[in-house]
């Protein structure tokens, strides 16, 4: 019923920039909060930052400062810039939307994932 597609991953240099898109599509009502959670080898998925539809945004400690999110609610879509980005930035990001439905069924959603590589 609904489909979060990420875009923008890919190799990235550390001191780089990298800009990863999310695109939610399909049975949608209303979007509370959007976000981009990451996994690295090994570890428990974490979260990165989210925003909710007013604009509201919350960061991991370590991300603050280095990392940007922001949405355009008209499209259903919600970006991340990562500025600066360390080799630990290493990780699969995924993208995460609560979505409200027409049948009025909210429900989290994820994407597929997209790689996100930092090294020399």
């Amino acid at each position: 019923q609904v489909q979060l597609v990420e875009s923008g991953g890919g190799l990235v240099q550390p001191g780089g920039s990298l800009r990863l898109s999310c695109a939610a599509s399909g049975s949608i009502f209303s979007i509370n909060a959007m976000g981009w959670y990451r996994q690295a080898p090994g570890k428990q998925r974490e979260l990165v930052a989210a925003i909710t539809s007013g604009g509201s945004t919350v960061y991991a400690g370590s991300m603050k400062g280095r990392f940007t999110i922001s949405r355009d609610n008209a499209k259903n879509t919600v970006h991340l810039q990562m500025s600066s980005p360390k080799p630990e930035d290493t990780a699969v990001y995924y993208c995460n939307a609560r979505v409200e439905t027409y049948q009025h069924v909210s429900s989290d959603y994820w994407g597929q994932g997209t790689q996100v590589t930092v090294s020399s």
